[in-house]
């Protein structure tokens, strides 16, 4: 008994709040009509109205855009972060890897 009362109850608080969420999730009908788009009306021009332009008319072509910009920012980000480290005293490439 005492296990339960250890377990048992704070299980019973999860489980409860858990299908309180399921139900609150599962109210209401799907949202079939629901189409989401980026405002390009007061985009003067440039890159930002190609890439609302390109989010609205072909979602595949941005999110490979997306991906590539955000490789190259990471490999950036990795280079610049090499640099600072490199000239603070840091050397990152000549460490030695000790594996058991």
């Amino acid at each position: 008994m005492n296990f339960f009362r250890r377990i048992g109850y704070p299980a019973g608080i999860v489980l409860g709040l858990l299908l309180t969420a399921a139900t609150a999730w599962a109210g209401g009908g799907s949202a079939t009509d629901l189409v989401v788009v980026a405002d390009t009306r007061m985009i003067n021009g440039g890159v930002m109205r190609y890439f609302a332009n390109l989010y609205n008319t072909n979602t595949v072509l941005f999110a490979v855009w997306a991906t590539a910009l955000t490789a190259a920012y990471g490999c950036f980000l990795g280079l610049i972060m090499d640099f600072f480290m490199e000239r603070t005293g840091l050397d990152l490439k000549s460490r030695k890897i000790i594996e058991h």
